[in-house]
């Protein structure tokens, strides 16, 4: 069990360890690490997705500016282990590289099947699901129908930081 704690309420997170072994003990240790402390949500799309665990607002002694946090290797996407990208599951975000996902994930605001293993082709891997939302799933729909704007050059940030205050692995 994980808990984020973010500035709009608790994320309560089970990790499904016996299908997606790779990308929970990925997750297990950015979470132990302190990594995704005072980070932020910083892709919403209403409908679609919540996606946080990269960056970080830190004044750079004239401004506050938004800075990617650096990460460990690259892990194997395990979307093709047959976990679904349901509504409230969590999944590792990537690039256009199948096995790219390092320490930024997404939590589904709804059934989302395109996202989905359907091949071993770069168009084709999808993006590995590795756990659900237990408890919580309120605070993850409010985040999700916070108003969005471009902001330091990302698309579909939101207009006031939602932030992953701290995490606590149980």
């Amino acid at each position: 069990m994980i808990t984020l704690t973010t500035n709009l309420g608790d994320i309560e997170i089970t990790l499904d360890f016996d299908n997606a072994p790779i990308s929970s003990k990925n997750f297990v240790r950015y979470c132990k690490e302190g990594f995704y402390d005072n980070t932020l949500f910083h892709r919403i799309i209403d409908g679609f997705m919540i996606q946080g665990g990269g960056y970080e607002m830190r004044d750079d002694g004239f401004a506050m500016n938004m800075v990617e946090k650096k990460t460990h290797a690259p892990i194997t996407n395990e979307a093709n282990r047959g976990l679904k990208n349901l509504t409230g599951t969590i999944a590792m975000a990537r690039t256009d590289a199948p096995h790219s996902a390092t320490a930024q994930f997404f939590i589904n605001l709804e059934d989302n099947d395109f996202l989905d293993h359907t091949a071993t082709s770069n168009k084709g891997w999808g993006y590995a699901v590795f756990g659900k939302v237990t408890l919580g799933m309120e605070v993850v729909n409010e985040i999700g129908k916070i108003a969005t704007c471009t902001r330091f050059g990302h698309e579909d940030m939101p207009v006031t930081d939602v932030v992953i205050e701290k995490v606590v692995v149980k």
